[in-house]
């Protein structure tokens, strides 16, 4: 698989961050794309090639398998990570939009079309939003999905057409476990970030409007 779009994503996010969102960027970036590429993709790639059970019954491994990992730990952190980074296109289209604006009128319409204001605003705080919703939704999917954050070294199944209670074995699973934990410390890392950088902003926009009040009066 190609990541070559989601970099470029990113990057082109990074622009128009603030520095919360560009640390968050460089967690994403380094610490979930990276790994994901050089190490995590290698391990789960014979999974299922490498997962025995202790009988040779036609379809009884598959079977098991399928029960115990429905959804491959590896494409679902994919997934993951390209669902957490689409909510970001937001922003780059509405830049987009601005900068359109602007060549359509032919003159200055914003100060600076990438300044995190106004409607633009908005669209961050949006994105924001998304990208957390989006992570814990995909934290708590992992931990139905698997009965919690671990992976057994033996698994016992008696789906047919499994004649009876069979030990299926699954491979590397301290490997595969420490890279568990490593996507969901990650993910957690990155629900503080987007929460820091969300109450940051609503924060800062409040302060804004409360002076701008304050001068009035005066006034």
């Amino acid at each position: 698989m190609s990541w070559a779009f989601l970099r470029d994503l990113l990057s082109g996010v990074n622009k128009y961050s603030t520095g919360i969102g560009r640390i968050w960027v460089a967690v994403v970036f380094m610490f979930r794309l990276l790994v994901y590429v050089a190490a995590a993709e290698n391990i789960w790639k014979r999974e299922h090639d490498e997962f025995e059970c202790n009988i040779k019954q036609p379809g009884c491994e598959n079977v098991c398998f399928d029960h115990f990992f429905p959804v491959s730990h590896i494409r679902l952190w994919a997934l993951q990570l390209i669902m957490v980074s689409t909510p970001s296109l937001l922003v780059v289209f509405h830049v987009a939009y601005r900068e359109n604006r602007e060549k359509q009128h032919n003159q200055k319409l914003y100060r600076n079309p990438g300044k995190i204001d106004g409607g633009l605003l908005c669209t961050y705080l949006i994105s924001l939003i998304l990208k957390t919703g989006l992570e814990i939704v995909f934290l708590v999917l992992f931990y139905k999905l698997y009965n919690g954050f671990k992976i057994p070294h033996l698994v016992k199944c008696d789906i047919k057409p499994c004649p009876n209670t069979v030990d299926c074995y699954i491979s590397k699973p301290t490997e595969k476990m420490i890279f568990l934990y490593f996507l969901v410390a990650t993910s957690c890392l990155c629900i503080v970030l987007n929460l820091s950088e969300l109450s940051y902003l609503i924060f800062k926009y409040s302060i804004k409007c409360y002076l701008k009040r304050h001068m009035k009066k005066q006034q």
